[in-house]
Parts: C-alpha cells; sequence; structure tokens
C-alpha cells in the first residue's frame, strides 16, 4: 500500500523506506527514504513537490550539494547505498583524521590491546605445545599455563622482562614461594622465546611441614564421604601424593594380599605398599563405575581437591577445631613419613616409602621426630595371638613383655 501511494518528489520511484517521524510545531509527520536515489522527504514536503515525475527520471545532484559518505543498506535481495549529503564548503572539516601517539583515540587503543594480548596468548599455546613435545607432566603443563595467562591479566608484557619484575615487585600478597613458581616459569618461557632473562633475587625460608595429631586425621576421614574418606585414607597408609591417588586405577589394588602398587610422579620411584583391613574395606564400597578409582567420579585433581577442602571447613566448623584447615592431602604424607622414622629410625626406608631418589628430601623428617616423642600414648595388653595381631593391625607398636603379658602403645 506504502508504494502505490507515494512517490519519490526526486526520481518518481515507489521504492520508499520509512525513515523515522518528524517533529514539527504544528504536527508530526512520517519521514521517508528512497532506495533509488537516498533521497529523504517527509509527507510535508510533498505537498509543495510535484509526485507525477516519471519512473525513468534519473536523480540530478544539485550544485551546492556533495556526497560525502556512504552508508551500505542491506535487505534480502540487494544492497542500496544511502548518501549522506552535506555543502562544499562544509567538506573541509569531513577530512580523515591521521592519528598517532597520543592523538590516538580509547577505541583504538583498546582494539590493539586486545590484538596484543590475542597474540600473547597465541604464543603461550605454541610454547605449551613445545612443553608438550619436551615431555613435561601435564600438571606442570598447567601450572605454567595458569601462572602466564596470570600474569597478562595483570598488565604484563611477556616480551619485556622489565615488565614482569615491575608485578613481582608491586605483589605484596604473594608468598616468596608463590613468586619463585612465576620467575621458574617465565624463565622457561623466555629461554622458550629467545629472550635474555636475568631473574631478580629471592628467598624462600625454610619451613617445617606440620604434623597433625592422629585422632585429628581420624576425625578428618570420619566426617568426609566416602570417596574423599578413601582417599584420605590412602594417603595416611602409603604417603602417596593427591596426584598419585587420583592416578589410582583398580587393577592397582591386589584385594586379596592388601598391597596398593603406586605409580609415581615427579620422578619419584615405583612402590607397593601394605594397607590395613579398613582400607580395603573402604575402597570396596566404592562403586566401580570405570577403570579409574577416582577418576571416574571427579574429572581432575583439582576438583578432587576442592571437594575435599569443602568438606573439611564443614567438619572444622562442626567439631570446633581450626588446626584441621591445616591439613592438606600432603600434610599426610609428611605425617606418614615423621611416623615411619619414629618407629624404625630407619631413614632408607622412609625414602623407599615416600619414593624419594635423593636422601637429602627425606632428611627434614629426622627433625620432625623431634617434636613427637614428648607426646601422650596409648597402652594395649595383649595375651592371645589374635589380640596381639588386632593391635598391629591398628598401629600398635610392641614395648615390653611381663608376666606373660605383652604391651603395646601408641602415640595419641
Amino acid at each position: 500500500m506504502l508504494q502505490e501511494k507515494l512517490r519519490c518528489p526526486e526520481c518518481g520511484s515507489t521504492r520508499l523506506w520509512r525513515a523515522g517521524i518528524y517533529y514539527a510545531t504544528h504536527g508530526t509527520y512520517q519521514r521517508y527514504l528512497c532506495r533509488d536515489c537516498g533521497f529523504r522527504f517527509s509527507e510535508a514536503s510533498l505537498r509543495n513537490k510535484p509526485r507525477n515525475k516519471p519512473e525513468s527520471a534519473k536523480f540530478r545532484e544539485s550544485e551546492g550539494i556533495q556526497r560525502i559518505h556512504t552508508h551500505s543498506l542491506k535487505t534480502q535481495k540487494s544492497t542500496y547505498n544511502c548518501q549522506i549529503c552535506v555543502w562544499k564548503d562544509q567538506t573541509k572539516n569531513l577530512a580523515p583524521l591521521s592519528l598517532s601517539g597520543r592523538e590516538k583515540s580509547l577505541s583504538q587503543q583498546q582494539a590493539e590491546q586486545k590484538s596484543q594480548k590475542a597474540e600473547l596468548r597465541g604464543k603461550i599455546i605454541e610454547f605449551l605445545w613445545w612443553m608438550k613435545k619436551q615431555g613435561y607432566a601435564e600438571q606442570t603443563i598447567k601450572a605454567r599455563s595458569e601462572i602466564l595467562q596470570r600474569l597478562i591479566k595483570l598488565g604484563a608484557d611477556l616480551s619485556n622482562p622489565d615488565s614482569i619484575k615491575e608485578i613481582l615487585a608491586k605483589q605484596k600478597d604473594w608468598s616468596p614461594g608463590r613468586k619463585a613458581n612465576v620467575i621458574y616459569a617465565y624463565a622457561l618461557f623466555a629461554k622458550w622465546l629467545g629472550i635474555e632473562w636475568e631473574p631478580p633475587r629471592i628467598r624462600i625460608p625454610e619451613k617445617l611441614p606440620f604434623i597433625p595429631m592422629e585422632r585429628e586425621i581420624d576425625d578428618l576421614i570420619a566426617g568426609c564421604t566416602k570417596y574423599i574418606a578413601a582417599a584420605l585414607q590412602i594417603a595416611k597408609e602409603t604417603a602417596a601424593r593427591v596426584g598419585e591417588i587420583f592416578k589410582l586405577k583398580w587393577v592397582d589394588v591386589d584385594f586379596e594380599n592388601r598391597v596398593i602398587r603406586i605409580a609415581p610422579e615427579k620422578g619419584s620411584k615405583p612402590r607397593a605398599v601394605k594397607v590395613s583391613f579398613k582400607l580395603i574395606q573402604m575402597l570396596n564400597a566404592l562403586p566401580r563405575k570405570g577403570e579409574g578409582i577416582f577418576s571416574s567420579n571427579y574429572k581432575n585433581v583439582r576438583n578432587l581437591r576442592r571437594t575435599f577442602q569443602k568438606q573439611r571447613k564443614k567438619i572444622a566448623n562442626k567439631l570446633g577445631n581450626p588446626r584441621l584447615m591445616q591439613i592438606h592431602f600432603h600434610t599426610l604424607r609428611h605425617w606418614k613419613a615423621t611416623m615411619e622414622y619414629y618407629k624404625t629410625k630407619d631413614i632408607l626406608h622412609v625414602m623407599n616409602l615416600l619414593g624419594h631418589k635423593n636422601i637429602k628430601n627425606t632428611l627434614i623428617y629426622t627433625q620432625l621426630v623431634k617434636f613427637q616423642e614428648s607426646d601422650d600414648f596409648i597402652c594395649k595388653v595383649a595375651k592371645t595371638p589374635k589380640e596381639i595381631a588386632k593391635l598391629i593391625e591398628a598401629g600398635f607398636e610392641y614395648v615390653t613383655e611381663h608376666q606373660g603379658l605383652k604391651f603395646f602403645r601408641k602415640r595419641k
């Protein structure tokens, strides 16, 4: 209906678009745009302009008007051009601006920053693939990736070593160990990129690991769900790392002989550890969804660790024991090594249990034992072989014998 009633006053075309409302003091009028010649007009202007121009009439540009800018107006069938016209003496202000340096607009600067970040992320992907080809562990590759991504978010320029030093100097909340990890990650990236990098000096203070009491560990295990409780019990009895626990498969557990074979991580030695009946029962209670004991229920190690942290917080609040918040999976590895050396005084035995290749890493547990010797003990007396076996399985150690009775003790 619109095309049958109205025609363009310039070219006579009926191909029109509605182009908004024109508000005047004496009323409002519909505005139109010709799709052929680009002329804009309103209903009021048609009163003083003839409508009987032939459709073949061509649009002629007036002498005082010059077409400066063109917008592409697209429809489903074809594309039309809309010209914005100004007087000739006004065109000098519409010349394109040449922006450089500080004259660049904010949008241009943001676009350049986005392109730079995209380029840096591309380099990070290439670097991670290089690490993969070099044989680095998946966990190491992921950790390096997170560190480099974090540096980009903080505004660091990975191609400029001084920028990394500035970021490290500004981070007051980062511990020396955290800064050392960032330095190690960027040092490897700079080596791959071919950049000379002189790392800043940093000293990591030596700290003795936190060793909880056994009853605190047992309280934590008792309050967790069956999957997390089983993982904690494995860490308590085998001193395995959380990554080694996550990779355990059902075929790695010998249920008849009560032995768990641990695949090494971080260059350690493989080992097989005898476990208790309690742990075997806990593993039998888990559903067998796949080959992996824990990987079939959790996406990755981080997911397993975060689930444990949530449950640990609830248990610590419920029992009113803030010391439980200091217990991690690796804490149980320290606890097991300390207890084994305390019982045996055999540093080589502890070294083999932990899978260490260098005895220097194991000597720290000789210092931790000094803090355990003054703790209280639970004493038990056994007479029959069955009673003796139960106490040994529960972790009691033999002390002495008197009048046919055997005395055992266990640290509280």
